[in-house]
């Protein structure tokens, strides 16, 4: 990369010209402004710099550049547009953040080579908010920014061009497309208080549900972390309460974004919708819309048509118009974090977006992450519950436990025992029975019969399988069959199953319970209902469908598989999906727990049985304070190779990118069933004396300014950027299931 100017580099496209007055647009040859010229010629632009966020990759340019706008594309280089422009030697697409009278790179400035649409696509308030994001999350601009604007489909902005200038000109008021300005002094207020107004639909088991309605109505901006009922899957549950929330923000001329998981999720939204406000006033934001039907969506909402988005992850960063209401489901939900860099968060995102437009917030989930406890007991989000669930959960038992104990002493070992049977036999008539696999795969592990030492392969190390009945054990990395060694601990060659999937489980139940229907849901295979006649469901956690009027009976097998799980979140995630499954059942009906110790000793247990997340989040919130985890304290994962963690390890603990940092590590890690290289990782987390400010209040489109440890993950990454590091790094803030 050249050596950079003052203010800016000299990259190609941004040529110092020496005794170029500071600031000039003009080439050599230009005339000076009011010289003699034909009459012919384009006027010279009056705001001739173009402030241009650049779509790269390099960490170190996280910044805007400014170019000259041509005479010829004066009109239609406005900001927001997406521009072309020659950058770093090569030819790469932008958006036109801002005009300006005078540059402030002394030099002349390369021209814009071409606007590519007339579409005013970046608005003032995502440039900011994709700064925002950026910074909190130590990434770079044009990283949030390949997130919140998806790419161009030519035939989506023709297809809905007339009907937008229709409406533009039709709409009272005022043109649709034009963008009301952020209400910065504006922020969601203090949650809803109970009042005696009759319940609006979904909101009846909550006292505080008329009151929170009625304020969305009035045009206010509440915000509430919304504690689910068990509904039994029912429409007139959380989908009624969801559809309520943004019929009243519609109704007061305001916008709404719901984001949920799912497809299945955002079907049941949509169904609550279209008798809520109709199926014209809203749009879906799918990944699987495809590029076209997904842009023209996105393009709805940006020129106004409609003010309703609800959709997947990509939805939180929705152009809707005078934003009200911001919305997302199951926050612990792994579809709501972004695999992409900088990795972010629907949960942040929505928060961001709710603090700059002044929009209300809601959160809503049967169970609560400790990140909205910490936000609730902070006093940012007041708490909203069902003011009692005694009469709506199930009734929830775990087997192996108390008197079940004596009654049956192989309970606690069985992996169907007999209060299970039972549960499933009584379930079947009167109605559908669904039973929770943690694995899919008919057997997913195997180990030594004589000391139950896992199998393991002889090539590469990768856990052994069978994936079906009547074939031979395979590597589930590699794919080589059992080579049939002793086992290394023992000796012993004989083999017994150690993790049994939704595919072995059913062909249990089916010899089981013979005549009965064996329906079975999985990823890659999910069914979203199944009718109230009687049947066994098999689905493993998040395939569970719907059953018409609830499950009359509902198995949660192999719970220790659940808790089993490496990393910080293990409990809370074993709750929320044994919650989500037991929350589709009948209430009062038997929810069976198996293959966990009694629950006295597992708080995890303890609070499905109780039907009390909130407790689970408060204990689990408050030993990560006591212990400096997350999110009491900010902490990133550093993964690549040893070489390239070893350097930033050294760089972080000696404080080469800001004070204040705790290195833990690094350590090797396993790198995956095709690693070949060593992958080591090393742990950051901010010191006890580190503060993390509040959003800054303007940002700037290029370049960010946090302190603490975003901050240090931007300059690790501009500084490897910088000197072109060899090797991959890969660092990532508030990492969704750190293993510590």
């Amino acid at each position: 990369m050249p050596a950079e100017a003052e203010g800016q580099p000299t990259l190609a496209g941004l040529v110092v010209g020496p005794g170029q007055r500071r600031g000039s647009a003009a080439g050599p040859d230009r005339e000076a402004p009011g010289a003699d010229a034909d009459t012919d010629a384009p006027a010279v632009p009056t705001l001739p710099v173009a402030v241009v966020a650049v779509d790269s990759h390099l960490a170190h340019l996280d910044r805007p550049f400014e170019y000259a706008v041509p005479a010829d594309l004066d009109d239609r280089a406005r900001p927001g547009v997406r521009v072309r422009v020659r950058f770093a030697g090569r030819i790469v697409d932008g958006f036109v953040v801002e005009r300006r009278t005078q540059a402030e790179h002394p030099g002349r400035l390369a021209p814009v080579l071409k606007v590519v649409s007339d579409e005013v696509v970046l608005t003032p308030h995502l440039v900011r908010l994709c700064r925002e994001v950026a910074d909190h999350y130590g990434g770079t601009f044009a990283d949030v920014l390949r997130l919140a604007v998806p790419p161009r489909h030519a035939r989506a902005e023709k297809a809905i061009a007339a009907s937008a200038r229709e409406a533009s000109t039709e709409a009272p008021g005022g043109p649709v497309h034009s963008r009301s300005p952020e209400r910065p002094g504006r922020t969601p207020s203090t949650g809803p208080t109970a009042q005696p107004d009759d319940a609006p639909p979904g909101w009846s088991p909550y006292p505080a549900g008329a009151a929170l309605i009625r304020r969305l109505s009035a045009g206010e901006s509440p915000a509430a972390a919304w504690l689910a009922a068990p509904d039994a899957g029912s429409p007139a549950g959380w989908p009624a309460a969801l559809a309520t929330a943004v019929a009243a923000v519609h109704g007061s001329g305001r916008g709404s974004i719901v984001v949920l998981p799912d497809h299945r999720d955002i079907d049941r939204l949509a169904a609550a919708l279209d008798e809520a406000v109709g199926a014209d006033s809203y749009v879906r934001l799918t990944a699987d819309l495809g590029p076209e039907q997904r842009y023209r969506a996105w393009l709805s909402a940006l020129r106004g048509h409609v003010r309703i988005v609800i959709g997947s992850r990509s939805a939180a960063f929705a152009p809707v118009d005078d934003l009200g209401l911001v919305a997302w489901w199951d926050d612990g939900d792994d579809n709501l974090q972004e695999p992409r860099a900088p990795y972010p968060h629907v949960r942040e995102v929505l928060r961001r977006r709710a603090l700059l437009c002044g929009a209300a917030l809601l959160v809503g989930g049967y169970t609560r992450t400790v990140q909205v406890q910490q936000w609730v007991e902070r006093g940012d989000l007041p708490d909203l519950r069902a003011a009692s669930v005694a009469a709506l959960a199930p009734r929830v038992t775990v087997a192996g436990e108390g008197h079940l104990a004596e009654r049956d002493a192989a309970a606690a070992a069985a992996r169907m025992p007999s209060v299970a049977w039972r549960a499933v036999k009584d379930g079947l008539l009167q109605g559908p029975v669904l039973i929770q696999v943690p694995r899919r795969g008919y057997l997913a592990g195997l180990s030594c019969e004589r000391c139950r030492t896992p199998v393991r392969c002889a090539a590469c190390a990768g856990p052994l399988r069978l994936a079906s009945a009547g074939v031979v054990a395979a590597c589930s990395w590699c794919g080589r069959p059992d080579a049939g060694r002793p086992c290394r601990e023992c000796g012993g060659s004989a083999r017994r199953s150690s993790i049994v999937g939704e595919a072995r489980t059913a062909e249990e139940v089916g010899r089981s319970f013979p005549g009965s229907r064996v329906v079975v849901s999985r990823a890659g295979k999910i069914i979203p209902s199944v009718p109230g006649r009687p049947a066994v469901v098999i689905a493993t956690p998040g395939a569970e469908p719907v059953a018409e009027e609830g499950y009359a009976a509902t198995l949660l097998l192999d719970g220790w598989a659940l808790l089993d799980r490496g990393g910080l979140d293990a409990g809370v995630e074993a709750l929320r999906r044994w919650t989500a499954a037991a929350a589709l059942t009948r209430a009062g009906a038997p929810v069976v727990l198996v293959g966990v110790p009694p629950h006295g000793g597992l708080p995890p247990v303890e609070a499905l049985v109780r039907w009390d997340p909130s407790w689970l989040a408060r204990r689990e919130l408050a030993e990560r304070e006591s212990l400096g985890l997350p999110p009491a304290r900010r902490t990133a994962t550093v993964t690549g190779d040893p070489a390239s963690v070893a350097l930033a390890a050294e760089a972080l603990a000696t404080g080469a990118h800001g004070p204040g940092l705790d290195v833990l590590g690094p350590l090797p890690v396993e790198g995956g069933p095709r690693a070949t290289d060593p992958v080591h990782r090393l742990v950051v987390r901010e010191g006890v004396t580190a503060v993390v400010p509040p959003p800054a209040e303007a940002p700037q489109p290029g370049g960010g300014s946090t302190p603490g440890l975003p901050r240090a993950i931007q300059a690790l990454r501009a500084a490897r950027s910088l000197r072109k590091a060899p090797g991959e790094l890969v660092a990532q803030l508030d990492p969704p299931d750190l293993d510590l």
